[in-house]
């Protein structure tokens, strides 16, 4: 970070963690494919080595009730950040934006799961991505038309997209975080199956009771 506390592009820190598996906890429901790490032994590292680091983080207000879901309409534009294929910004440490529109009501339990679909490119390396609800300069809604300003909203995170086989059989395959060399038989349909944000709560419960425990607040 510069010391106007914007971000310098060009300067990467490396972190280097053990057994990188044991440190994610995974969703106390077995049924969401959904895990998450803390972070904040890596700010403490940071802060010990005087090494500023500049990150922005998602607070749980940017994750809509329902009662503002009640008010989104089945077609909604979103916007993902991640990386596809394995793609990014080397040089200035940037991950890769992607537009879609949602493909099913995010209010709505697609299947019975709680999850929606949304109609975007979800590539290999796509997994994890959070997917926003974003509007700029104006949007509709239930109530009309809104003028001026940005509506952002946390809707999910991406995690699996269906695809069809050469036969044109339909499955759902998670979609993997990393890139490895595998022989091709399915083709994506463009389509992203979404983790509505709402099971993000409930990771967050999970680890304000363990730090209760821990005595550490």
């Amino acid at each position: 970070m510069q010391s106007d506390g914007l971000p310098d592009l060009k300067h990467h820190e490396t972190f280097t963690f053990g057994d990188f598996a044991t440190l994610w906890t995974p969703h106390p429901s077995k049924d969401i494919d959904l895990c998450a790490m803390p972070i904040a032994p890596i700010l403490a590292k940071a802060k010990e080595t005087k090494t500023p680091l500049f990150y922005r983080s998602i607070d749980a207000t940017l994750i809509p009730s329902q009662a503002e879901l009640e008010e989104l309409n089945p077609v909604e534009d979103i916007t993902m950040v991640g990386y596809p294929n394995g793609l990014w910004d080397e040089v200035h440490n940037m991950p890769i934006f992607r537009r879609g529109i949602t493909a099913t009501h995010s209010k709505l339990d697609w299947n019975g799961r709680p999850e929606f679909l949304i109609d975007a490119a979800c590539f290999p390396g796509s997994s994890g991505s959070p997917v926003f609800l974003l509007n700029e300069g104006g949007y509709f809604s239930k109530k009309g038309l809104n003028l001026g300003g940005v509506r952002i909203k946390l809707l999910g995170v991406l995690y699996a997209g269906p695809q069809h086989t050469v036969e044109g059989e339909i499955k759902i395959v998670v979609v993997p975080t990393q890139n490895k060399p595998i022989a091709l038989s399915t083709i994506p349909n463009n389509l992203g199956i979404v983790i509505r944000a709402t099971a993000l709560r409930e990771l967050d419960a999970l680890f304000l009771s363990r730090a209760k425990a821990n005595n550490e607040i």
